[in-house]
């Protein structure tokens, strides 16, 4: 008799353990999922950010349109980049990469441009939105960094024992990470 009180309280034991680690998993990708949604969130605001200062840049009725057009289409393939959080394999984080850089680059020369124009650059509407979209670079960057913390600590609990077994089972595959940008690893030439 008391051997069968044993044995149901192994299994017991067992199964309260395989719902633990089950639990745990799905927790992990939940906060990974949402580190994530913060990623698209500070990408977000950055787009959001473009269409104005756009628009400001527009009222230089002389300005570069082929500049201006660059920023656009950028913005617009960026926008039509739709990734969900547990489909973030390395192929398309650097898909999102290459599109974020994309932006980076337009902004970068739309900028640059700007500095010929003393009458824009003087402008309060202008110089706000590169303030903002300085502050809006500074938190993609640290999204970016807390997602990859996010999804390292959830392959870790995924890949160690007995939740590898039941991440298989059930589908929890790896997260990919941000990586950095082809070129970061050098130092830019300053010339004067």
């Amino acid at each position: 008799m008391n051997r069968k009180y044993i044995i149901w309280g192994v299994i017991a034991i067992v199964i309260l353990l395989l719902i633990s680690f089950y639990n745990g998993m799905v927790g992990s990708r939940e906060s990974t999922n949402g580190a994530w949604a913060e990623v698209q969130s500070a990408y977000q605001r950055r787009l959001d950010l473009i269409d104005n200062l756009v628009n400001v840049v527009k009222g230089s009725a002389d300005f570069e349109k082929s500049t201006l057009q660059a920023v656009v289409e950028a913005r617009a393939k960026a926008t039509s980049l739709n990734i969900n959080a547990n489909d973030l394999t390395p192929e398309k984080i650097k898909q999102i990469q290459s599109e974020q850089a994309q932006i980076g680059g337009a902004l970068g020369r739309l900028l640059a441009v700007a500095e010929n124009y003393p009458q824009l650059k003087t402008t309060e509407a202008f110089m706000k939105l590169q303030d903002q979209l300085e502050g809006t670079e500074n938190r993609i960057a640290v999204e970016r960094n807390k997602f990859n913390e996010s999804a390292k600590d959830f392959n870790i609990y995924i890949r160690r024992f007995p939740q590898n077994i039941l991440a298989g089972m059930y589908g929890f595959k790896n997260k990919a990470y941000f990586e950095a940008d082809k070129g970061a690893n050098k130092a830019p030439t300053v010339k004067f």
